[in-house]
């Protein structure tokens, strides 16, 4: 190595260990033996034990990581960033982005996985000179660059994946243990030293890289088409699409621009302008994703079950609505003949969702899931399930003749219809509009 390149290395970032303890390091998940020997960091597998991960207390948004690892020849490991722990998801389970240390024939060491959420988002198997880079049982050489909605990683210098996603802005670093089967045997070790992070004019220390990103947006990973996956919208085109009220996709009062469908402000009031869309397929027992951006002040929702001949007059298709609302700042978060079923990812005017530390602020992208298989329905916003209910109970029958719904004969009751956007005359994006059937 020459002067300049020790000189470089150097001044390059800060540690993220002092060497000595794991003092600014949290262990969370399982209970593997994290210890140090000679500034090293070692993790031995434990069995009876979930995987485990040596977290950063500090949490890190944009950032280049380089660190050195050694990884037994028969475990499987990674390095979390931007990952988090909460309470409210899966008990604390941690989630996030893991760049990926995989010592099998598979080799995709350096290829991006999402831990607990959406599985892999960018593999190894078009990228053989990456796959090639790994060197078992020797110390190898990890780069990360996590900048904006980028994520680059390169072994030993090769580059190995890029990744283009805005999922999670922010979260901990940490060092992953495995677990492994009970009748594996344990004390398999993988170390890591040399850990530095540079937070700072990462302008100055980013390096370009050759391959070509993988998106996430208005795609679908590899895992979500093995799962059987399928986008509802394809980022482009109104495919797939028309106006609840209308043969065709509406003419005006909708926006697709740089692959986001947006409803444009037109004074609030609902169906008005564009109208309300809906799919041209029709859905009974399903898994809905959707991407979602509320402006100040807007009102808008998701429909499903929808029964577009139950209202062709005035007003917006009749179908059961995962709330989409600015709570703070519109006056129906406080209507509603059911004390709070009018907010944000609510069952509207029936149920109120409870998204105590689930929502994002209002300018974010947030994501709405609806669950429905055989009439027991759940809504979850950003992972997190914020309530469920029998729509074929006669609890749910009872909320239905104290809403606004009373008024529609056999209202919630169809077990196949249409998903439908709402115009409310209120300015909302979408974007990764994806269903599965259950």
């Amino acid at each position: 190595m020459s002067c300049k390149q020790e000189e470089a290395k150097k001044t390059f970032g800060r540690p993220l260990f002092n060497g000595e303890n794991l003092e600014g390091w949290t262990q969370k998940g399982g209970n593997a033996d994290y210890s140090i020997n000679d500034s090293v960091i070692i993790g031995s597998t434990v069995k009876n034990t979930p995987n485990s991960f040596l977290t950063t207390d500090k949490l890190y948004g944009d950032f280049i990581l380089e660190l050195d690892y050694k990884v037994d020849s028969t475990m499987n490991s990674g390095i979390q960033i931007r990952s988090n722990s909460i309470p409210a998801y899966q008990n604390g389970r941690v989630h996030g982005y893991q760049i990926e240390i995989d010592p099998s024939k598979r080799a995709w060491s350096g290829g991006i996985y999402d831990e607990g959420r959406r599985g892999w988002l960018v593999d190894l198997d078009n990228n053989p000179e990456a796959q090639q880079a790994f060197k078992q049982n020797e110390w190898n050489h990890y780069r990360i660059e996590a900048i904006g909605d980028s994520i680059k990683t390169w072994i030993n210098g090769v580059p190995a994946a890029f990744l283009i996603d805005d999922k999670t802005a922010e979260g901990f670093i940490a060092l992953q243990v495995h677990s492994i089967g009970k009748d594996e045997t344990a004390g398999k070790k993988i170390m890591w030293k040399n850990i530095r992070i540079q937070t700072d004019s990462l302008e100055k220390y980013a390096k370009p890289m050759n391959i070509v990103p993988v998106t996430t947006k208005n795609t679908l990973t590899s895992s979500e088409k093995k799962e059987g996956w399928m986008l509802l919208w394809d980022g482009k085109t109104t495919n797939g699409w028309h106006g609840a009220k209308l043969l065709e996709f509406p003419e005006e009062g909708w926006k697709i621009e740089n692959g986001i469908l947006k409803v444009l402000e037109s004074g609030g009031e609902e169906s008005s302008a564009g109208g309300d869309i809906v799919t041209d397929m029709k859905f009974d027992n399903f898994d809905l994703r959707v991407d979602f951006k509320i402006s100040t002040g807007a009102n808008s929702g998701i429909k499903y079950y929808v029964d577009t001949d139950m209202n062709k007059g005035e007003g917006s298709s009749i179908g059961l609505e995962y709330q989409l609302l600015d709570d703070d700042n519109h006056p129906d978060a406080k209507l509603g003949n059911h004390e709070g079923s009018r907010t944000l990812a609510s069952l509207y005017d029936l149920i109120k969702a409870d998204t105590e530390n689930a929502k994002k602020p209002i300018g974010e992208w947030n994501t709405a899931r609806i669950r429905a298989k055989d009439g027991h329905i759940e809504h979850w916003l950003n992972d997190q399930k914020v309530l469920e209910y029998y729509k074929n109970s006669d609890e749910f029958r009872k909320l239905v003749e104290e809403s606004k719904y009373a008024k529609w004969p056999g209202f919630g009751t169809i077990t196949k219809g249409e998903i439908l956007l709402q115009d409310h005359g209120n300015e909302v994006s979408f974007k990764n509009i994806k269903i599965k059937s259950l």
